[in-house]
């Protein structure tokens, strides 16, 4: 009866154990894309920050823990053949999931003007299959210095810590 007791208990700690050390979930970050709002059109100097830009926040989610960045190449000449991944009805899910991701993220930048611009990073538990979660931050500053500030700090502070970055797995 004793070893059974036993038996029990160590299965418990194993269990907390491995829990405890689990992988982040897998996520297919997809590069930032240009939603003009704003009354200017976008610049060259705009399309050319996107991929510095994509590259700092699959760096700040891969350093956070919160996620384990998979490679978007595979997909990458599909999406550039215009889809508009905020537009195109779930098609960063389906890229996602052919990338066995288990979370698919987008994002766009909002150009109000060349000194107000917003950073929305749009995060998607295909495990759970819950609602998108969306987060942002407003910048001031049409230049690189300000979106790498508004990226570690949507990071940092509006999205949650790496514990609470995905749902319960189904």
């Amino acid at each position: 009866m004793k070893s059974h007791h036993l038996l029990s208990a160590v299965s418990a700690v194993l269990f907390v154990n491995t829990a405890a050390h689990a992988e982040p979930p897998k996520a297919a970050v997809f590069d930032f894309q240009l939603a003009n709002l704003g009354a200017q059109s976008p610049t060259d100097e705009d399309q050319a920050r996107l991929g510095p830009l994509t590259d700092l926040l699959r760096q700040q989610l891969q350093e956070s823990g919160r996620y384990q960045i998979v490679s978007t190449d595979a997909v990458k000449a599909e999406v550039e053949k215009g889809s508009d991944l905020r537009k195109c009805g779930g098609c960063a899910e389906d890229y996602a999931r052919k990338l066995k991701a288990d979370v698919a993220i987008t994002g766009e930048i909002q150009k109000v003007s060349n000194l107000i611009l917003n950073i929305n990073v749009y995060v998607k538990d295909l495990r759970a299959d819950t609602a998108e979660q969306a987060y942002s931050v407003d910048i001031r500053g049409n230049n690189d210095t300000s979106f790498d500030r508004g990226v570690k700090y949507l990071v940092k502070n509006n999205m949650p810590p790496a514990t609470e970055a995905v749902g319960p797995q189904r």
